[in-house]
């Protein structure tokens, strides 16, 4: 007897039992149904023909779910009612499927909610949690049309938005500064006592308790401070936020530090959390809070967490799992044609802190990554290294987009940033002086766009320094020469607690240099409360950021506390981004003034005002699958006996991929986490999930369309459609 098996024959609780009783007194038909069938085929056959009656009278929802009409112009079209038929007809599609599920370290899980409903109701077995029993009890409510979708309204939205003020408020900048205070005192005693020793940053003799205060006040604007003073230990934490942890918490990362789960919260990133709790922003700094203090989920899974990017997993000579040949296998990440990633082997390879769900926590528990930044110095073996990976890019046929990042591109110095910039400047001069060789439909893509990735903005705003914006703006100014058209600074801001005084002023330098900023958002459970991205997009367009990405959280159960269902993103983007939708004239006006972003903010805050909007609305809400790249495109097409959802993606149909794409297939990913799990996570950080009913029958999804801010400029010239460094089977 296999272990699904035997999990039949697990008696329901009295919960589910109470559950599964409401569900067929509301549905007469399906008890009907489920008492009738003798086996669980017949009861799969019934359910079938009650919800197919249905859905032939609904043309566009037929020809969608039999997938012969797809894409967002029909998916728009389909009614409330249609997302219910669909879901319960790809249920019995998919009925007896097994799936390897990671969430459970590679357990097999099977999905035949119809047979888990037969069972329950005729022998009260199946094991079927109560998540399960409420997700079908909307599921029913949905399709019978007593389920209805109530779509908010703007003032709602407003409503909901005002929760969360942001860092700007001199409210909120006020409790900075005292927070700054209390950390700059600890360290003053810390140096003193020699518990804290630093060459750079250390106390002339005889300095009075106030010279040094003010001491450390001018040492608070160099980042390499905060960088030297990180904390590194749970102690540490908690003392610099006043010993306001709670046990339970402690508890907690004092296990992640024994896991070898690293710590590296700088003081300046510290000081943004609440100490003091504000009676107007209750609640306000979690989405930040929830970055720096670990989950037991984390720390469970730590040393059995696996690659969720298919592409992280290289072997030198061969290709990755997008098909790519890589001139080497620590520093090019590469998924599409079009676009490299570049991650220096020097201390660009690090970052400025250590987010709880980042993805990057595979290769922390290898020992891969860490937080020593002295072995992160560049090597004679870099140089060399660079220069394999520029004659590869000069090489290529289709690349046309450079992604540094790292770790973080602004961790690294202004040496290392500078030597990048001149290696990619000079390979771009060779490629275009090349093509002046080759024919018309033979000529190779020129680089058009280059792109910094860095959190250092949110983390570290001191690290923009007046050196680092004059590299960037010289850099500009060389590559508009050779028709390098597009800069932008990729950053990621998660909440608008994050954008403080010095982050304005920051952005503001990086703007004068002719850098675009956008924004890739992660919609983390406390992120993903009703208005906070909204109140994101909204401080972010303020201060000239254009938002980019909103990403579902990528990974397994680690990353279980964090992560937020697929069905909220969707919601998100229908019941609240869409007040932040742009008209055709003004994406054209976007375009027009990200080629010259000096005047970005005042830009975009004009056009939220002229056009009475709350936010511009440049993102789109995705997942980053693995293999597959960035997508919504799903469906719902089983679940557990948890209650948790296996959604079906399919790639982004809108922008080129490796051909590779073609022979991988649909994606399946099962949820960490019902969408009951979800709601009780909201509701016990203060949410009325009242406010997100309608969470439970979004079961579809359909990726929006890349504006054409985003877009590549054209050439003026014709290239050639091969593909180079590809190898397929």
């Amino acid at each position: 007897m296999t272990e699904n098996q035997k999990l039949d024959q697990i008696a329901i609780t009295v919960k589910s039992h109470k559950l599964l009783k409401k569900l067929l007194k509301e549905n007469p038909k399906l008890e009907e149904i489920m008492r009738n069938a003798r086996n669980e085929t017949e009861a799969l056959i019934g359910v079938r023909n009650w919800v197919m009656a249905y859905l032939k009278g609904k043309p566009i929802a037929y020809e969608f779910y039999k997938r012969t009409k797809q894409g967002r112009e029909w998916f728009e079209q389909l009614t409330w009612q249609d997302y219910a038929a669909i879901r319960i007809l790809d249920y019995i599609d998919n009925a007896g499927r097994e799936y390897e599920d990671l969430n459970l370290r590679g357990e097999i899980a099977i999905s035949n909610p119809i047979k888990l409903i037969w069972l329950a109701v005729n022998f009260g077995t199946g094991g079927a949690k109560p998540y399960f029993f409420e997700d079908m009890l909307y599921l029913f409510r949905q399709l019978a049309g007593t389920y209805e979708r109530k779509l908010p309204t703007k003032d709602n939205l407003t409503e909901w938005m005002d929760r969360f003020p942001s860092g700007l408020d001199p409210r909120i900048v006020k409790l900075r500064e005292e927070n700054r205070e209390r950390i700059i005192n600890i360290l003053i005693d810390k140096i003193d006592s020699g518990e804290i020793k630093s060459e750079r940053y250390s106390f002339e003799p005889k300095m009075s308790q106030e010279q040094k205060f003010l001491k450390m006040l001018e040492w608070w604007d160099d980042h390499r401070f905060h960088l030297s003073f990180a904390v590194r230990s749970p102690k540490l934490l908690n003392e610099l936020l006043g010993n306001s942890l709670d046990p339970d918490t402690m508890k907690v990362l004092f296990e992640a530090e024994k896991a070898g789960i690293p710590f590296f919260v700088n003081p300046y990133y510290l000081s943004l959390l609440h100490v003091r709790v504000p009676y107007f922003a209750i609640g306000a700094d979690l989405a930040i809070r929830h970055y720096v203090v670990y989950s037991q989920q984390l720390i469970d899974e730590f040393g059995h967490i696996v690659a969720w990017e298919k592409e992280d997993k290289v072997e030198p000579g061969k290709p990755n799992a997008a098909g790519w040949i890589l001139p080497t296998h620590h520093n090019v990440h590469r998924r599409y044609p079009e676009v490299a990633i570049l991650i220096p082997a020097t201390m660009g390879r690090a970052c400025g802190g250590l987010c709880a769900s980042c993805q990057r926590m595979y290769d922390f528990q290898r020992g891969n990554l860490n937080f020593n930044l002295d072995k992160l110095k560049p090597t004679e073996s870099w140089d060399s290294q660079l220069e394999k990976i520029m004659e590869y890019w000069e090489n290529d046929a289709q690349l046309r987009d450079i992604l540094i990042t790292g770790g973080d591109a602004l961790m690294s110095s202004n040496t290392s940033m500078q030597k990048m910039l001149d290696a990619v400047l000079s390979m771009a001069i060779r490629k275009k002086k090349r093509n002046e060789t080759l024919p018309e439909g033979q000529k190779l893509a020129e680089i058009v766009r280059i792109r910094l990735g860095t959190r250092l903005p949110a983390y570290l705003p001191q690290r923009i320094t007046p050196e680092l914006v004059q590299i960037l703006a010289d850099f500009r100014d060389k590559a508009i020469e050779v028709g390098i058209k597009q800069f932008v600074m990729q950053t990621h801001f998660e909440s608008p607690m994050e954008i403080t005084p010095e982050v304005k002023d920051g952005v503001k330098r990086f703007l004068e240099s002719g850098w675009t900023f956008t924004n890739q958002h992660v919609f983390t459970t406390a992120a993903s409360r009703r208005g906070h991205t909204a109140k994101l997009r909204q401080v972010l367009n303020e201060i000239g950021i254009l938002p980019y990405y909103t990403f579902s959280v990528k990974g397994y159960m680690e990353n279980y506390f964090n992560f937020a269902t697929n069905a909220r993103a969707v919601q998100e983007q229908i019941e609240e981004k869409v007040f932040g939708t742009i008209s055709d004239d003004n994406i054209e006006r976007i375009k027009e003034v990200s080629l010259d972003p000096k005047h970005m903010d005042d830009n975009l805050s004009g056009m939220m005002i002229k056009n009475g909007l709350p936010f511009l609305a440049t993102d789109r809400n995705v997942l980053n699958l693995p293999g597959v790249g960035k997508s919504l495109t799903y469906r719902v097409i089983g679940i557990t006996r948890y209650g948790r959802r296996v959604l079906e993606f399919d790639h982004d149909q809108t922008r080129s991929h490796s051909p590779i794409i073609h022979k991988m297939g649909k994606v399946i990913i099962i949820e960490s986490k019902s969408i009951s799990e979800y709601l009780r996570q909201l509701e016990d950080i203060g949410e009325d999930i009242t406010e997100y009913e309608s969470i439970w029958g979004y079961s579809i999804g359909e990726t929006e369309p890349r504006l054409p801010i985003y877009e590549y400029p054209e050439y003026e010239f014709e290239t050639t459609q091969e593909l180079t460094n590809l190898e397929i089977e």
